[in-house]
């Protein structure tokens, strides 16, 4: 049928109303500094301490504790492995990724005459602050039959087309890919998915007329077989250029200009079945999501030394002002579609950039020395993820998805308690973390609870750490935000080791 296939592949549509929800703001949210090996065994409880590259991503002062300029990276190896549970089925897929997560350099500059400024420091540092490498997949029969068909993926292409009228979402004589690029421009997303769901025969109006409105799902109700696949990659990743000085003996105050970039690939696939005796036996449904940003935010810090063993930390995180571009590309087949539909990967959406506003952070630290013997320290951080803000928040869609987000995001604590103990050129060390959950049901995203175990050795102006980290935390993740939105049950566990070697110049 087609004959200009050739011609509509790679043909971009600009979608005048934007797809994102409050997941995305989520993902940008949440940071997890990757760090050095040190950072990682102790579990990143170095607010207080300074004297590590990683230390500086949290509190600015610390890089001017540093004797002497000093230079640092790290390489990792992450996996991820969750257990996924759905209705009646139950998967396990372990991905993994090795590669750089950290690398900075200090440099310290000692006053050369009476001053109370005793040195300052300049460093500059790359950290990976979210790992976006991930995989499940939740296969089971729905078994929620309402006699409604919301357990069917028909149900997110009826929920979109009720109330959209016929001739909005028809061919029109129109090829295909055209109609679908066209649809997006005009009106946006969610009359795509209205189209989709039409084309394909999911969906049948009332009424064969360009006024009609209401539709009828060609699904009968009962149990539906779900294969759903979710895969993810990318990172997101800050570079931090740092001041800090050291007044006097005892007070250390620092400054970081962070810009911040994300690199997010998603892919989602679901295949469902049903032999309940309706037109439609089976649906495929594939969407994809790329997102690049870059943002920018700034952190205040200071550590006080009491005494000589006793320090206390303090550091203010602001906000984290995004800049966030999208495209999608979607696909769908069923056992009555036109073999045309094969050609929609063809067309990207492209959306237009939107401004995403992160929480800001307080974060409280205390650290014991002992002497040359080792030390333990403590942080304390408090976000609010209420505060998360879609901009300019006078845009009525975002205004509705900023109110939800003040209603189902909470203020999150986040306590690390870390030690080391030295052996001569020796260094063993351990730490626990516990990061509560940023939805205010506790269930949506979980609690987190992690250990770390890790050691070093000191070879003079040369030092190698190692270091073993694991975390676990559990999901009830819709598998869409419309319609279908039946949840898997996802326990993740999130392990690394991390390998870092450090210079003082």
């Amino acid at each position: 049928m087609k004959t200009l296939n050739l011609f509509l592949l790679g043909m971009l549509s600009v979608c005048a109303i934007n797809a994102q929800d409050i997941s995305d703001a989520l993902r940008y949210s949440q940071d997890e500094i990757q760090g050095t090996a040190r950072f990682r065994a102790l579990s990143g409880a170095f607010g207080a301490l300074g004297g590590d590259m990683s230390a500086v991503s949290i509190n600015p002062a610390s890089s001017a504790v540093f004797n002497a300029s000093h230079v640092s990276f790290s390489l990792s190896n992450t996996d991820v492995k969750n257990e996924t549970q759905y209705f009646n089925g139950f998967n396990k897929i372990n991905t993994s990724k090795f590669d750089l997560n950290q690398g900075g350099a200090a440099f310290v500059f000692a006053a050369r005459n009476n001053s109370p400024w005793r040195k300052f420091s300049l460093s500059v540092a790359y950290e990976k602050t979210n790992n976006h490498e991930n995989a499940w997949n939740a296969i089971g029969t729905n078994t929620n039959d309402d006699g409604q068909f919301s357990n069917s993926i028909a149900s997110y292409f009826y929920d979109y087309a009720n109330g959209v009228r016929l001739d909005e979402i028809s061919l029109n004589d129109r090829f295909i890919e055209d109609a679908y690029q066209d649809i997006g421009s005009r009106f946006g997303f969610g009359h795509q998915q209205a189209f989709l769901g039409y084309q394909a025969y999911v969906l049948d109006p009332v009424t064969d007329t360009d006024d009609n409105t209401s539709y009828v799902a060609n699904v009968a109700t009962g149990n539906f077989a779900h294969d759903y696949a979710y895969i993810s990659t990318g990172y997101n990743g800050k570079i931090s250029f740092n001041f800090a000085t050291q007044y006097q003996d005892n007070l250390y105050l620092g400054l970081n200009l962070n810009s911040h970039f994300i690199d997010y690939d998603r892919v989602t696939s679901l295949m469902e079945d049903n032999f309940n005796g309706g037109d439609i036996e089976f649906i495929d449904f594939d969407n994809s999501l790329s997102t690049t940003g870059n943002g920018f935010s700034f952190q205040l810090g200071g550590i006080l030394k009491v005494t000589n063993e006793f320090r206390v930390g303090a550091t203010y995180d602001s906000p984290t002002w995004y800049t966030i571009r999208e495209e999608t590309t979607q696909y769908i087949n069923t056992n009555l579609a036109e073999p045309d539909v094969e050609y929609l990967p063809s067309i990207i959406n492209i959306y237009p950039q939107y401004q995403l506003q992160t929480p800001g952070k307080l974060t409280g630290s205390l650290a014991y020395i002992f002497g040359t013997q080792g030390l333990i320290s403590f942080d304390y951080s408090y976000k609010d993820y209420g505060n998360t803000k879609f901009k300019p928040t006078s845009d009525a869609f975002y205004a509705d998805q900023n109110n939800i987000m003040s209603n189902i995001f909470t203020a999150a604590s986040t306590y690390r308690i870390g030690g080391e103990y030295r052996i001569k050129q020796l260094s063993l060390r351990g730490g626990y973390r516990y990061e509560e959950s940023p939805y205010t049901n506790g269930v949506t995203v979980g609690d987190l609870n992690g250990f770390s175990v890790g050691l070093g050795y000191n070879f003079g102006n040369v030092k190698f750490d190692l270091a073993f980290d694991q975390a676990q935390r559990s999901f009830e993740t819709p598998l869409y935000n419309v319609g279908l939105i039946e949840t898997a049950s996802i326990d993740q566990t999130n392990s690394n080791v991390t390998f870092s070697l450090s210079f003082n110049l």
